[in-house]
């Protein structure tokens, strides 16, 4: 593949895309990501991580030191640990869907993502890794007024299990005839209040307010820049991808990518094991 010569700035999702399957950033990555950098062009991560998980990218962010989080709904700022703009759920908006969710789906588990920290169910599984306890003490409902505003409601389907640990990817399992089944129930329920994105982890739907999705908060990072979509590329590997892909003046999927990712992007890179985004980026490096 010959991606062309670079744009002006470059998007690109993390887990299962930038990163390797281990949630790390190879040293190939972070020497292509400072050269791209240094040839003048910005470049911003855009991912469905909550702002705890952002910590092990301050030194591979660039000189602006942000990242376009919770699937569009955050704008990070690391060196400060603040949120520099939040896009959350109005707390009444919240609060009816929720009470909704526990009548369509009895025994789901649900939990809400906020910037200033998440609140889970208490039988929600609990194999996150650094979660505090006081996460989980008590039910979604009550933490929904107060605090910063809900930027993502996640609900997991009763009887999964569920691994929420950075860099764990099911890929494929959108096919899965019981999750989609799920999937459609929650959608259902959720009408125009909220829109699902899937980010890979199985039994997992993730509720964003409306509005809210990773090519709309690019499009406003790339308004300010003075940025138009035409000199944006941008790379990814699941659905809630798509919205970014399509955005962007070229839209890049990793060869292992969901197969509706594929279907969609202007171009295919290699697999993110591989340091695809890295390979597609050294490529256009050479016309520079």
């Amino acid at each position: 593949m010959t991606p062309g010569p670079l744009p002006r700035l470059v998007a690109t999702d993390l887990d299962g895309t930038l990163l390797r399957s281990d949630g790390t950033v190879s040293e190939r990555t972070r020497r292509v990501l400072a050269a791209v950098e240094g040839a003048g062009v910005e470049v911003v991560f855009v991912t469905a991580r909550p702002p705890r998980w952002l910590g092990v990218l301050g030194d591979v962010v660039g000189r602006h030191g942000r990242v376009i989080c919770l699937g569009g709904a955050a704008v990070w700022d690391l060196a400060s640990g603040t949120a520099l703009e939040v896009y959350g759920f109005d707390a009444g908006a919240a609060r009816g869907l929720v009470a909704d969710l526990r009548r369509a789906v009895p025994g789901v588990a649900l939990a809400a993502e906020r910037t200033d920290g998440p609140a889970f169910d208490p039988w929600f599984p609990k194999d996150e890794a650094g979660l505090p306890a006081s996460a989980r003490a008590v039910p979604v409902e009550e933490v929904l007024d107060g605090g910063a505003p809900v930027a993502k409601l996640l609900a997991l389907r009763p009887g999964s299990s569920l691994s929420t640990r950075p860099g764990d990817v099911a890929r494929g399992s959108s096919a899965d005839a019981e999750q989609e089944a799920f999937f459609a129930q929650v959608c259902a329920t959720a009408d125009d209040r909220a829109h699902l994105a899937f980010s890979g982890a199985a039994g997992l739907a993730e509720l964003l307010p409306p509005g809210v999705t990773k090519d709309a908060a690019l499009a406003r990072w790339c308004a300010r820049l003075g940025i138009d979509r035409a000199d944006v590329w941008a790379f990814g590997d699941m659905p809630n991808d798509l919205p970014m892909l399509r955005w962007a003046g070229r839209g890049f999927a990793v060869a292992d990518a969901h197969p509706d990712v594929l279907a969609c992007a202007d171009a295919v890179v290699g697999p993110h094991d591989d340091d695809g985004v890295a390979a597609a980026l050294e490529e256009a490096l050479v016309g520079v």
